[in-house]
């Protein structure tokens, strides 16, 4: 085999956060009683934290937030689109949203065939992510993929975040392998691609909505089933 070890991301990867998110946001959304608050759908609301969340996720990977920030202000600057100021309630949602997110288990199709796959074609498996430690922990404990894998690797137990090179690195120490005997898996083409090529580790580009134009990599799939063909 080409590959000895196979590293992937969870979010957007593995795990289907957009449709984990919705269930949650959805919840809370009723939970609080947010169209009485003056939020008239949860569409618009869905809408305006979306972007926001993406924008503050990017402020976080450069370092200019910390976690804390992240999970306040993605309620807060939400609710200023619809001139509403409330610190506490803000507060409350950014931790109920911690709470009942990893509780969802929706993953994307074929994670678990190619999983199983995997695993009987003895290859060690890895997971490294930028997500918090116990969060993520619980996302793949709830959603009954934890077990597949030998070592996870969070930016919190790295000290490191994708792109960075010494995420890479720390989990390839970790992992006991070299960059060139493995592959790592990924839907962020500036953060999982890009990272992992810098680490000299080859990737594939997972985009199940169609690949982006201009990004190089050494595989690109729609599908988690094309995985097979590769390893």
């Amino acid at each position: 085999m080409r590959y000895k070890h196979v590293f992937f991301d969870l979010d957007h990867t593995l795990w289907d956060f957009e449709t984990n998110a919705v269930a949650t946001l959805q919840e809370l959304y009723a939970e609080h009683a947010l169209q009485e608050r003056g939020i008239p759908s949860f569409e618009q609301f869905y809408a305006s934290y979306a972007v926001i969340n993406d924008k503050l996720w990017d402020r976080f990977r450069k370092g200019f937030i910390n976690r804390n920030e992240l999970r306040l202000k993605r309620f807060s600057l939400t609710f200023l689109d619809f001139k509403i100021c409330d610190d506490q309630l803000c507060e409350r949602l950014g931790a109920r949203f911690i709470e009942v997110l990893p509780t969802k288990t929706a993953l994307f199709p074929h994670t678990m065939d190619v999983l199983n796959y995997l695993r009987e074609k003895q290859y060690p498996l890895h997971l490294i992510t930028n997500g918090f430690e116990e969060t993520q922990r619980l996302k793949m404990k709830h959603s009954g993929i934890e077990h597949y894998f030998t070592h996870i690797v969070t930016s919190e137990t790295a000290g490191s975040l994708k792109p960075h090179r010494e995420i890479f690195d720390y989990a390839l120490q970790l992992s006991g392998c070299s960059a060139s005997d493995s592959i790592m898996i990924g839907d962020t083409p500036d953060v999982d691609i890009l990272g992992a090529r810098e680490a000299g580790i080859d990737q594939v580009y997972f985009a199940p909505l169609g690949a982006l134009s201009g990004i190089q990599s050494t595989y690109t799939i729609q599908s988690l089933h094309e995985l097979k063909t590769i390893l």
